[in-house]
């Protein structure tokens, strides 16, 4: 198939709009990538001068003091719960060593022979068991309590800034 003169030329001719056209998406896509490449670079600026100071400040003045506050609550708690455990335990076995001291032992017989039969062996915890598993529970309670009320969330801390003036969503009688 044969074209004619008139119609290769015009052929000639879009082949030659089409190519600039191409040349000129092609400086148009790599101006749009500089473009990208800058706005990349001044994001990474602007995050490194003005939200990571804000966040670093945020951690300080907020989150650490927190933190700080329920590590030293916790070490209170733990410190008081030891002195209590350590107190009940050892008054629990105080009493079993002045019990079993044959001294104690041989006084009471003096005083009392017939009053002081042989104890029956018990099975269970007894109270002192019983008083130190309460123990237990109640100074766990008062950590979780402790706890909680280091971490709930303050309503106060998220009062508006301007309150709403009365009546101002309502529209002015005529």
């Amino acid at each position: 198939m044969s074209l004619s003169r008139k119609r290769q030329k015009e052929l000639k001719r879009l082949r030659s709009s089409a190519e600039d056209l191409w040349g000129d998406q092609q400086l148009v896509i790599d101006r749009a990538n500089e473009v990208a490449r800058e706005v990349t670079r001044q994001l990474k600026a602007l995050s490194q001068e003005e939200v990571v100071p804000r966040v670093r400040s945020g951690y300080q003045g907020y989150v650490r003091p927190r933190l700080s506050q329920a590590k030293e609550l916790a070490s209170t708690a733990g410190d008081s719960l030891e002195r209590a455990a350590g107190s009940a335990l050892g008054s629990v076995l105080s009493i079993g060593d002045i019990a079993n001291d044959t001294r104690v032992r041989r006084a009471l017989q003096r005083v009392a022979p017939a009053a002081a039969p042989a104890p029956a062996k018990k099975s269970g915890l007894g109270f002192g068991g019983s008083l130190a598993v309460v123990a237990g529970i109640t100074i766990a309670a008062g950590i979780a309590y402790a706890v909680w009320q280091t971490f709930r969330a303050d309503d106060e801390l998220w009062v508006a800034d301007d309150e709403p003036a009365p009546g101002a969503g309502s529209s002015p009688a005529l």
